[in-house]
Parts: structure tokens; sequence; C-alpha cells
């Protein structure tokens, strides 16, 4: 009786290594986040507006996530469609309160304290204080991510924020006994947006980042919604056509966009990096101060504003050639 050769068992498929993305795409986050950057600046000259025509900061934040929403619930849906037309699965239960809970930090407790913020201090003041946050990245990374501190980035920051500090000291003078309670709640919001970057990264990457936006944005809505209905009657969402556009501004220009614009950045380079390019963004808010509040700007402003693009300049070649060098 001849035996017969035991047949091999059939031997898995082993999926192709997928190729790392080319210096285009991580380009292109370098282009995601100066262009969010451009954007989210906009936002402090236009509260500083509308807080000209008497509106507190919780009816503006509830008009500005109203006015927004309906973007989101748009964009989100799509979103959804075409995962299920290419068969990607939905984001689970666990990830879907995940991303609606960093969205809480980042876009409704960043964003409420930022807004208080600047009903004691100037929009130029604001956006200094504020960009404090890419050091809040880098330490939080290291203290809670194992995110190890580049020297690149920390001499990137210290160059921009030598800038900031020179703009800082030609400003302070100008500001009342407010400044320290103007400068507290800017200060917790920059906190809060640092974490929101460093806890918002992987489930981008999860998720992907157009719905990750809009889970996300919906959390901070319904803790804006909730605050505004605990302390104010729906009659205070009825205001001047004036306050409407300006709501309508910070909703879709400071706020739909730059969002959208942020987080695709955030898909393709690292939180520092895209920490470290927010830094145009108060050089950015201070042109406009100048150009539409009629805030004076002076040989300081420019000599500071001249070392925060050096330092974004420098960190962004620096990074790119690291990635070349990387990936060959």
């Amino acid at each position: 009786m001849t035996t017969q050769p035991a047949t091999p068992a059939a031997t898995p498929a082993i999926p192709a290594a997928e190729a790392p993305p080319g210096p285009g795409y991580v380009r292109m986050g370098y282009v995601f986040a100066a262009v969010g950057a451009l954007l989210f600046s906009t936002k402090a000259v236009i509260i500083k507006l509308a807080y000209g025509e008497s509106i507190d900061a919780e009816t503006l934040l509830a008009l500005r996530m109203a006015f927004s929403l309906p973007f989101y619930f748009g964009i989100g849906w799509l979103s959804i469609r075409d995962r299920q037309r290419s068969g990607k699965p939905l984001p689970s239960g666990r990830e879907v309160v995940a991303a609606a809970g960093v969205g809480l930090l980042g876009y409704w407790f960043a964003s409420y304290t930022d807004f208080l913020g600047l009903e004691y201090i100037s929009a130029q003041f604001e956006r200094l204080i504020l960009f404090t946050y890419p050091l809040f990245v880098v330490i939080f990374g290291a203290m809670f991510f194992r995110q190890p501190i580049r020297l690149r980035a920390v001499l990137a920051i210290g160059v921009s924020y030598a800038g900031l500090a020179v703009i800082f000291g030609e400003k302070v003078s100008t500001f009342g006994h407010d400044i320290a309670i103007g400068a507290g709640f800017v200060l917790l919001a920059a906190i809060a947006f640092a974490m929101y970057q460093l806890l918002a990264r992987g489930l981008i990457a999860t998720i992907g980042p157009r719905l990750f936006t809009c889970i996300a944005m919906s959390g901070a809505a319904v803790g804006a919604f909730a605050q505004f209905f605990l302390t104010h009657p729906a009659g205070d969402l009825i205001v001047s056509s004036t306050l409407y556009g300006y709501a309508l501004l910070i909703a879709i220009g400071a706020t739909v966009l730059p969002s959208f614009f942020l987080n695709a950045a955030l898909h393709r380079i690292s939180a520092q990096a895209n920490a470290t390019i927010g830094t145009l963004s108060p050089v950015m808010t201070i042109l406009l101060a100048v150009l539409i509040l009629g805030e004076r700007i002076t040989l300081v402003d420019i000599a500071g504003t001249a070392l925060v693009l050096a330092g974004v300049g420098w960190f962004t070649l620096a990074d790119q050639a690291a990635f070349r060098r990387k990936n060959g």
C-alpha cells in the first residue's frame, strides 16, 4: 500500500507591507497646519468685534456651535457613507465616546476659557498667551506619551517664543488690573488645547480625520449647548443681525474650515510639528488687530514677528529633511 505524500497546509497570505507616505504627503501636512493656523488667527479679532455689540461668552459660543454643527453633521454623514461603500468598519462605540470627549476638551473647554479671556484682554495678547501651547505639547508628550523631546523642536520653539516674548514685553504695559484674570483663562485654554492635540492623534489615525472632526465637534457642541441652557434663557439666542453675522464668521471661517485643516495636518505630521507651525497664528492676529481693530504695531512687534517666522521656518525645513533621510 502506497502512502500518499501529505498535502502541505495552505500558507496564509501575508499582506504586503504598506509603503510609508511620501514627502509630498508630509509636505501637505505642513500646508494644512499653516492654513489652519491662519484661519484660527481670525477668531480672536471677530470675537472682539462681537463683544463690542454686547454679547457674553456663553451665548457667542452657543451661536458658534449652532451655525457650525449642520456642516459637521453633513460631512459626518458623507464620511460614514464613504466608509460603508469602501467596506471600512465604522468606529466602535468606545472610539466615538473617546472622540467626543477629546472634542469636549479641545473645542468646548479650551474655546470657552479662551472666549472668557478675551473679555479681559486684547486680541493680540490673547493670541500670544494661547500659543504657549506648543511648549505644553512637548512637555506633556514627554511626560504622558513617551515622546522624545527633539532638540530641534526645543530650539525652534525657543526662537519662536523669543519673538513672542519681545512682542509681549511691548504690549504688557497697556493692560490694566484684569490682565491676570484674562491671562489665566487663556493659559487654561492653551493647556487644554495641547492635551487635545496629543490625545487626538491616535483617534484620528483610527477613525480618520474627517469623521473624527465631526464627532469631536459634535461632542463640543453638546457641552456648549448644555452650558448655555443651564445659565441662560433660550430667548438670549435671539440677537442682532450683526451678531449673527459675526457668529457665522466664527463658525465657518474660524471653526469649520480650520478644524478640518488642523486634523488633516495631525494625520500627516507630528503634534510637535503642527504646534510649532501654529505659532504663525499670533503673527496673523497681530496684523488683523492692527488693520481691523485699529491697534498699533511698532518696530518691536516687527522684530518679534521675524523671530517667530524664523523659528517656524527652520523647524519645518529640518523636520522635512529628517523625514527624507529616514525614508530615503
